[in-house]
């Protein structure tokens, strides 16, 4: 069958809308009719070279929920009608990490950036006459695709699907930060340096988790009127500006966990963030950036001498199978905003304008609708 698709031909190019020829689903693969599809920053990443890809051209698109409509050969997990979200990364629940509790690090997200079908190294999705990448596994930026059954996470028919697309990367990975990477406590003080899709997961997180203070530093007037929705109590245009507010709030004593959740990571924004955690606290790094930067500013005296600590997440050191649907359940009894975080809908090919309002920090979450 033939649809359509937005797709990367070369980094540093803007997205295009082609048309896509999909293979039916072989074994262990679900085919899926998508609802929606989340605009993550990620996708900018690799659209301007940061992040290389194995495959050209590329489908973009990783945050996405739909209906399963077709199951190949050795499907178990679910079965056409079903109601899924769509996880960037994979959970095949018997390698070492998912045994242990860490399928956000399953094996299978080796394979992540290839571009081709998880389960063959074959591709089943087509544009010009070529095989096409698909980004994450998945490929969102089409309103169908064809994906393993290791990134379909069955969820229940009630939950809106466009909001069901948020949990697979951003909001999992920015609550997860806050919850389990840094493991933020009720009367803590929190500081989310970044507020985007991620940052706002993390706000959340670190609220629910009963946070006293929740610091949100961002330079845009608009997200840090934002951040006040979800759950900041205060807000900073620059760390220079946060620094005097937090040692304020604590007494002098500083944050007990910071969060980096900023667009684009760099190694000079180490040594700043590490200036705000106070004695024997946890600062994670979320951000993705340049993947040749491998330079990093902070002073090692200070984490020595201060007992801090300086870790990373990767999808927020959350369970795929478990916090998936944990969260959809938060949201449906009205302890997640979701609707809010959605501040403007797009459709297919309005693609490159849904980015470019991101980069101008007009949105908190972008979203194309199908």
């Amino acid at each position: 069958m033939s649809l359509q698709a937005a797709v990367l031909w070369e980094a540093g190019q803007p997205w295009q809308i082609e048309d896509l020829v999909l293979d039916a689903p072989q074994r262990g693969e679900v085919k899926v009719e998508l609802a929606a599809s989340g605009l993550c920053h990620s996708d900018e990443h690799v659209r301007d070279g940061s992040v290389p890809v194995g495959l050209l051209p590329l489908i973009g698109g990783h945050e996405g929920a739909g209906v399963v409509t077709a199951i190949g050969p050795g499907v178990t997990s679910v079965e056409v009608g079903d109601h899924v979200a769509l996880a960037f990364i994979p959970a095949c629940g018997r390698c070492r990490p998912c045994a242990r509790g860490q399928s956000s690090i399953c094996d299978l997200g080796a394979h992540l950036l290839e571009g081709y079908q998880v389960a063959d190294g074959t591709a089943r999705h087509h544009v010009g006459g070529q095989d096409a990448g698909i980004l994450c596994l998945l490929g969102t930026f089409s309103s169908q695709t064809v994906v393993n059954e290791a990134s379909c996470i069955k969820i229940t028919k009630d939950i809106p699907l466009d909001k069901a697309a948020l949990v697979g990367c951003g909001v999992t990975t920015g609550w997860g930060s806050a919850v389990y990477a840094a493991g933020v406590s009720a009367g803590e003080t929190v500081v989310v340096l970044g507020m985007g899709g991620v940052g706002c997961g993390a706000v959340q997180g670190a609220a629910l988790a009963g946070a006293r203070h929740v610091v949100v530093v961002d330079p845009s007037p608009f997200k840090r009127e934002q951040a006040k929705i979800f759950g900041a109590t205060h807000t900073a245009a620059t760390i220079d500006e946060a620094l005097p507010l937090v040692q304020e709030l604590t007494w002098g004593y500083l944050a007990d966990k910071v969060l980096i959740t900023i667009a684009v990571a760099d190694g000079s924004i180490i040594a700043p963030a590490m200036s705000l955690v106070a004695k024997g606290g946890v600062c994670v790094h979320v951000s993705v950036g340049d993947i040749t930067q491998t330079e990093v500013s902070m002073s090692l005296f200070d984490l020595t001498a201060m007992r801090k600590t300086l870790k990373g997440a990767w999808f927020g050191n959350a369970n795929v199978r478990f916090d998936i649907p944990h969260l959809l359940r938060l949201y449906m009894e009205g302890d997640l905003k979701l609707d809010e975080m959605i501040t403007r809908t797009y459709t297919l090919d309005q693609v490159n304008v849904g980015y470019q309002d991101m980069l101008n920090a007009e949105n908190v979450r972008g979203l194309i609708t199908y």
